[in-house]
C-alpha cells in the first residue's frame, strides 16, 4: 500500500484525501494541517453561538464534478428555512431533500444580493448602467462615465496592469469610482502595479457589455445562455457555513481509514533523485518524520521552498518573494442596523438583503461588510432579533493594522460604522468577536512575474503535487482548488496522462468564462 501524505486540511487537502479513499483502496492517507480547525480560509469560525464564515463562499460553479461533490455530501434542501418560513419566500426546492429545520446535514439555496455602499448610497455589484445607478451618480457623473466607456472601447489601452484591464472594460470614470481605491485597499498597491493576471481569474468576462447582455436576456430569454459568475443570482449554502461542508467531509476521509493530524506544522522535506522522502512535521513541541511515496501539498510556495535545502539561490528568492495579503474579520453582533431595505426583497426583521456591501469609500479602512443573517439564519443565535455582521479588512501580517488588539479592531470598525451610517452609534453594539486568517490571497506583484520559473523547478519532483491556492500561488475559489485536487488524483491513479493540467486550472479562458444555462 503506497502512503500519501497530503499537507493542509482546506478545500485543496481534504477534497485529494477524500478522492484518493474514495475511488482505491491501494493508498494510506494522512492528512497534516497546521491549525486546530478543517477548512482553511474556507472555516466556519464560532462564538457563543454565533458563526463567522471568513471570507465569504458562494457554493456555486460551472465544473459540474464539483457541484455533485457537494451535493452528494450536503443535499439541496427539501424544505424551507426557517426564515424562508418567516419571510413567506417561494422558489424551486429539491424534491427529495433535507428539511434545514429538522436536519443539520443540508445545503441551503440563498439569494446572492451585494451591493457597493459608495457615499452612503447602494449601487448594485456588479455596476449596472440603470436608473438606480443614474439617479445615485446624477446625471452629469453618468454622463461622464458613458462618455468615457465610448472612448475605452476605441481607445484600448496595453493590458499591462489591473488599472488597464479596468478601464480597458469600464472606462476610466467607472474605474476611479468604483475599481481603483478599492483595489488599492485590498492589496496595499495601486492597480497599475498589479498584473492583468488577476483582473483575467476574477473579473473573467465581466465587462458593461456583458452586464447589459444579461439584463437584455433576462427581457427576452434565450435558450442556453451563458452567465458570468459574477452575474449569478442565486448560490447553495451549508445550513452552518463552509466549514460544516469541510468537516462532514473529513468526517468521511476518518471513515473511509484515512489520518488527519491537526497542529501539526510542515516545516522540512528531504528529496532524492527528484522525488520527495519524507517531511518533518512540529506537533506539541516535538519533531516528527513522516516517509511517504506521494506528496500533495496546499501550503504557501514560500513556505514549501523555504523547507527545501537544496533549493537552488534563484527559486528560493522568487518563493521568499511571493506576496501575500492578510486578512481580518471583526464579528459585531448588533440589535439592528441603521440603513433602511428599499428592495422588495422580504428579510427577517426588514434587513437590508445584502449578503455583502462592497465599501469603495477610501475615507475607510473597512473593504466589505458581511450580513451573517442572510447567508444563513442558522448562523446568528438569535436572527430574529439581532444582526450578525462581519467586517473586512486587509492587511499584512506584521504590520500595524494586523497587531492591533481586539479592542482596538472593535473600535476602529465600529467608528466607521458610524461615519459611514451603517449603525447610529456604538449603543447598538451588544459583543464583538476577532478572526485573523495570515496568507489569505495569494498576490500578483513583486516575484509572481517569475513564478513560471518556480513552477518549472517544483514540477521536476515527480512525486510532488501542489493544489489549491496557496499550494499554487494563485487567487482560486474553492471550485478551482478542488479542480487540482481532482485532476492531482487522477493522474496519481493514471486516469489524467498530463500533469501540467493541474497547474492550468483556471488559467484557460474556455474553463472560467461562463457556464450554459
Amino acid at each position: 500500500m503506497k502512503k500519501v501524505v497530503i499537507i493542509g486540511a482546506g478545500p485543496a487537502g481534504i477534497t485529494a484525501a477524500y478522492e484518493l479513499l474514495k475511488k482505491s483502496n491501494d493508498y494510506n492517507v494522512t492528512v497534516l494541517e497546521e491549525s486546530d480547525y478543517i477548512g482553511g480560509i474556507s472555516r466556519t469560525a464560532r462564538y457563543k453561538g454565533n458563526r463567522m464564515d471568513i471570507g465569504g463562499h458562494r457554493f456555486f460553479s460551472k465544473d459540474t464534478e464539483v457541484t455533485e461533490w457537494w451535493n452528494n455530501l450536503m443535499p439541496l434542501q427539501g424544505a424551507p428555512s426557517y426564515d424562508d418560513l418567516q419571510t413567506k419566500r417561494e422558489f424551486e426546492l429539491n424534491p427529495n431533500g433535507p428539511d434545514p429545520q429538522k436536519e443539520d446535514i443540508v445545503m441551503l439555496k440563498r439569494r446572492r444580493i451585494s451591493r457597493i455602499y459608495y457615499k452612503r448610497k447602494f449601487f448594485d455589484y456588479p455596476v449596472k448602467m440603470n436608473l438606480n445607478t443614474i439617479m445615485n451618480m446624477g446625471f452629469f457623473t453618468t454622463a461622464i462615465a458613458g462618455f468615457s466607456y465610448i472612448w475605452a472601447l476605441i481607445r484600448k489601452l496595453p493590458e499591462t496592469s489591473l488599472e488597464n484591464f479596468y478601464i480597458n472594460r469600464f472606462g476610466r470614470k467607472l474605474y476611479s469610482m468604483f475599481f481603483e481605491g478599492y483595489t488599492e485597499k485590498l492589496w496595499g498597491r495601486h492597480p497599475r502595479d498589479i498584473s492583468a493576471d488577476w483582473g483575467a481569474q476574477r473579473v473573467k468576462g465581466l465587462s458593461i457589455v456583458a452586464i447589459l447582455k444579461n439584463i437584455f436576456e433576462k427581457i427576452i430569454p434565450v435558450k442556453n445562455k451563458q452567465v458570468e459568475t459574477s452575474l449569478i443570482e442565486e448560490f447553495s449554502y451549508p445550513k452552518y457555513g463552509p466549514g460544516q461542508l469541510w468537516e462532514t467531509a473529513a468526517s468521511e476521509i476518518e471513515k473511509m481509514g484515512g489520518t488527519i493530524i491537526k497542529n501539526a506544522k510542515v516545516i522540512k522535506f528531504y528529496e532524492e533523485n527528484n522525488r520527495f522522502t519524507q517531511l518533518f512535521y512540529e506537533k506539541d513541541g516535538k519533531i516528527n518524520t513522516l516517509e511517504a511515496d506521494i506528496f500533495m501539498s496546499s501550503m504557501p510556495l514560500k513556505d514549501l521552498v523555504a523547507g527545501l535545502e537544496n533549493a537552488p539561490q534563484n527559486i528560493s528568492d522568487i518563493a521568499q518573494g511571493l506576496p501575500y495579503r492578510d486578512f481580518v474579520t471583526v464579528g459585531l453582533l448588533l440589535k439592528k442596523l441603521d440603513l433602511k431595505n428599499k428592495t422588495n426583497l422580504k428579510t427577517l426583521n426588514n434587513i437590508v438583503p445584502d449578503c455583502w456591501i462592497y465599501v469603495q469609500d477610501t475615507g475607510v479602512k473597512l473593504g466589505r461588510i458581511q450580513i451573517f443573517n442572510n447567508w444563513s439564519p442558522y448562523l446568528v443565535a438569535n436572527p430574529q432579533n439581532t444582526v450578525w455582521i462581519g467586517l473586512e479588512y486587509f492587511c499584512k501580517e506584521g504590520d500595524k493594522f494586523w497587531n492591533m488588539t481586539d479592542d482596538e479592531w472593535h473600535k476602529l470598525g465600529v467608528d466607521e460604522l458610524v461615519r459611514m451610517g451603517v449603525i447610529a452609534s456604538n449603543d447598538d453594539v451588544m459583543d464583538y468577536h476577532v478572526e485573523k486568517v495570515k496568507k489569505a490571497y495569494p498576490a500578483y506583484f513583486d516575484t509572481y512575474k517569475d513564478i513560471d520559473k518556480l513552477i518549472d523547478y517544483l514540477n521536476s519532483f515527480s512525486n510532488l503535487y501542489c493544489i489549491g491556492r496557496n499550494g499554487q500561488h494563485r487567487y482560486n475559489n474553492m471550485d478551482h482548488s478542488m479542480a487540482t485536487s481532482f485532476l492531482a488524483v487522477k493522474h496519481i491513479l493514471g486516469e489524467e496522462k498530463d500533469k501540467n493540467s493541474i497547474w492550468k486550472v483556471n488559467t484557460e479562458k474556455s474553463y472560467h468564462e461562463t457556464k450554459e444555462k
